[in-house]
């Protein structure tokens, strides 16, 4: 005979449990999807260098209208807490300090994508489009573009568009803020010519 086990999901009260008793430390690279602590891809010199390019653009851009956060938790519901590449938060004079970010705080999230496009795009979109967040953008190093996801809904996002190098591509809604592909992905990046997502 066999026993099948249930499978107990984490929410984020027990995953920030871990957290302050010092069980998951600031260099476990984890984040929390779908009830699941779940590793996340290392970091390396090329995602690095997009993730600040990327920080340095916005923060000059948005010029304190609101609050820029890298690799930073956002608590999308009881059982997810990601850590997007960078999110772009409405302004709030504590940074954040007493909770995490949620939904409705967020006005932009991006993922930086070097060998995770595909979990990024199958995985962590949907769930953002879930909870509600207006836009993300998925940046896929290797192919040398960005993906902006608009207008979430339950199934995921309804308006998806590709941006290639010597485009532009613009915050849609609450925020004035525009940004050179090129500026992201940055020189060297592959030139792809593939329009579909």
């Amino acid at each position: 005979m066999t026993v099948q086990l249930a499978r107990r999901l984490m929410t984020v009260a027990d995953y920030e449990q871990l957290i302050e008793t010092g069980v998951l430390g600031e260099d476990d690279r984890v984040e929390l999807l779908n009830g699941e602590i779940v590793p996340m891809s290392p970091i390396g010199s090329r995602h690095a260098a997009c993730v600040k390019r990327i920080n340095q653009l916005l923060v000059q851009q948005l010029g304190g209208r609101a609050i820029v956060g890298v690799q930073d938790p956002i608590r999308l519901n009881d059982l997810s807490e990601p850590e997007p590449d960078l999110s772009v938060m409405a302004f709030r004079v504590d940074y954040y300090a007493d909770q995490h970010p949620e939904p409705s705080d967020v006005l932009l999230l991006i993922e930086v994508a070097d060998t995770s496009a595909q979990h990024d795009r199958t995985v962590k979109v949907p769930l953002y489009a879930q909870a509600g967040i207006p836009e993300v953008w998925l940046v896929d190093l290797a192919a040398g573009h960005v993906d902006a996801f608009r207008h979430p809904a339950p199934a995921g996002y309804l308006l998806r568009r590709r941006h290639l190098p010597g485009q532009t591509i613009s915050l849609a809604e609450g925020l004035d803020l525009s940004v050179a592909v090129d500026g992201i992905v940055g020189p060297g990046s592959e030139r792809s010519v593939a329009y579909g997502i």
